[in-house]
C-alpha cells in the first residue's frame, strides 16, 4: 500500500480530476456525435477519440470546474455531466437523422427505395447512405472536430459542471432543434417530392387520355432517370446547405433557444 500511495496521489491530482469530470460529458456526447460516434467506428477508436476530445476541452474549462477531492464527489457528476453530454451529442445527431429522412422521402417519391435499397449498419435507402456519407465527409473536411471542441467548452457556460440543466430550458431547446431537423429534412427532399408529384399527375392524365398505352413500362424508367439527374443537380446544393447549418449549430448549438 505504501508503494501504491504515490500512484493514488497521481490519480487524484489536480490535473486528472478535471479531466475525469470533462470525460463524463465528452464521453456521453461521443455516443451521438456525427462522424466520430458512428456505429461503424470501432469501440476502441471511439474511446480514443473521446479521450482526445477530453484533452482538448480540459484547458478551456479547468478554471470553471469546482474543486473535487474524493471519489463520492466524482460519482455525483454522473447525474449531471452524462445527461448534458447526451443532450449535446443528440443535438448534432439530429442533423444526420435529417439527411436520412430526406433520403427516405426522396427515394419514396421517386420509386428508388426498392430499386436501389442499401444495406448497412442502419437500414435505409441508397440515397440516404449517399447523403450521410457525403455530408459527414464534407463536415469533417470543413473542421467539424474543432467545432465540437468549441461546443463542449460553450456548454459549460449554460450548463455548469455539477449542476442539473434547467428542465424548461432543456425542453424548449429540444423542441427547437427537433423542429429544425424535420424542417431541414423536408427542405432537402422538396425537389424530389415536387417533381414526383408533378410526374405522377402527368402520368395519370396521360393514362386517362390513352388507356391502351402501357404507362408503367414507359413511366418507371423515365422516373428513375429523372431522379438520378435530379440527384446530380440538387444534392450538391442541399449538402452545402446542410454542412453550413451543421457547422453553425456546432459553433452555437444553443441558438435554437427561444
Amino acid at each position: 500500500m505504501n508503494q501504491l500511495a504515490p500512484l493514488l496521489d497521481l490519480i487524484w491530482s489536480e490535473a486528472l480530476i478535471p479531466a475525469a469530470v470533462v470525460f463524463l460529458r465528452a464521453g456521453a456526447a461521443m455516443a451521438f456525435l456525427p462522424a466520430l460516434g458512428e456505429v461503424v467506428v470501432p469501440a476502441r477508436v471511439r474511446l480514443a477519440l473521446a479521450i482526445a476530445l477530453t484533452l482538448a476541452v480540459v484547458p478551456g474549462v479547468q478554471a470553471d470546474l469546482p474543486p473535487l477531492a474524493d471519489l463520492p464527489g466524482l460519482l455525483r457528476y454522473l447525474g449531471t455531466e452524462v445527461p448534458a453530454g447526451l443532450a449535446l451529442g443528440l443535438s448534432l445527431r439530429l442533423f444526420v437523422l435529417a439527411l436520412q429522412m430526406a433520403g427516405t422521402m426522396a427515394a419514396q417519391a421517386t420509386s428508388l427505395s426498392q430499386m436501389f435499397g442499401g444495406q448497412g449498419a442502419e437500414p435505409m435507402p441508397a440515397i440516404s447512405h449517399l447523403l450521410v456519407a457525403a455530408g459527414l465527409a464534407l463536415a469533417m473536411m470543413m473542421g467539424l472536430p474543432a467545432r465540437m471542441v468549441a461546443l463542449l467548452i460553450q456548454s459549460y457556460e449554460l450548463w455548469p459542471a455539477g449542476q442539473y440543466p434547467d428542465v424548461e430550458t432543456l425542453r424548449d431547446w429540444g423542441v427547437g432543434i427537433t423542429a429544425r431537423s424535420f424542417s431541414l429534412a423536408f427542405s432537402l427532399a422538396a425537389p424530389f417530392l415536387i417533381a414526383g408529384l408533378i410526374y405522377n399527375v402527368a402520368l395519370g392524365i396521360l393514362n386517362r387520355a390513352m388507356p391502351q398505352l402501357m404507362i408503367t413500362m414507359i413511366g418507371a424508367p423515365a422516373m428513375v432517370l429523372g431522379a438520378m439527374l435530379m440527384m446530380v443537380v440538387s444534392l450538391p446544393v442541399g449538402l452545402a446547405l446542410w454542412v453550413r447549418l451543421l457547422l453553425g449549430a456546432s459553433g452555437d448549438a444553443f441558438g435554437a433557444l427561444p
